[in-house]
């Protein structure tokens, strides 16, 4: 892969402004799409998904794994990064460099140039399950964005505010779309609305998000 996705003879991704920080890149992941894929396989071969569960007891509809230096992870002690693969109790799978470098230009694009992420969430979604509105709050700062890559079904983006009653917007997010929210936008509650059911071309009825943080 080349320092840049797009040559001179490709038509760059449409942008979406969202909020102050926010951007929604039409198509970004696309022209990467088969190398990503292969690379979930690949990850995901090591490090299974699995349905986590919340600190209050209730099991996630939404199936999990990870991926980089550190990972996402829920039980009934609580939300946190760890090192370590509460499964399997070997590392999470190192972060893919093609991960790495996606994450990076999309945050680029959206005014947030350096951004290294040290953990990658990968959530595999089937028709009918769904992501509550919440915040990422459990990084160690907020200076770096959050990057969400869409792969697979359409999905609906439920974008709110900095309180949870606040009014959200709706946004149909597609395969390749890439979302990047950070700084005054940072901690606005976000979403996924119930997954419609559907066939997709390369991932029939799922749809596989990729989100890349800077966990400390």
């Amino acid at each position: 892969m080349t320092a840049d996705f797009f040559d001179t003879s490709d038509v760059l991704p449409a942008r979406e402004i969202i909020a102050e920080g926010a951007m929604l890149l039409r198509r970004f992941a696309r022209p990467i799409q088969h190398d990503l894929l292969d690379a979930i396989a690949c990850l995901s071969a090591q490090a299974p998904f699995r349905r986590m569960f919340t600190p209050g007891g209730y099991r996630m509809s939404v199936a999990m794994t990870n991926c980089g230096s550190l990972g996402w992870i829920t039980d009934r002690t609580g939300y946190r990064y760890d090192a370590i693969d509460p499964d399997s109790g070997r590392p999470w799978p190192e972060m893919p460099p093609i991960f790495r470098e996606l994450a990076g230009q999309a945050a680029a694009q959206t005014g947030f140039a350096g951004f290294r992420p040290e953990a990658c969430l990968v959530n595999r979604y089937e028709p009918g399950t769904r992501l509550s509105l919440h915040q990422d709050r459990d990084e160690s700062n907020y200076d770096a964005p959050i990057v969400s890559v869409s792969l697979g079904l359409p999905a609906i983006f439920l974008w709110g505010g900095l309180k949870r009653a606040d009014k959200t917007v709706r946004y149909r997010l597609e395969h390749g779309d890439v979302v990047v929210w950070g700084g005054p936008s940072r901690l606005v509650f976000h979403g996924i609305a119930p997954l419609a059911d559907g066939e997709h071309a390369l991932l029939g009825r799922q749809r596989i998000n990729l989100t890349f943080r800077q966990a400390r």
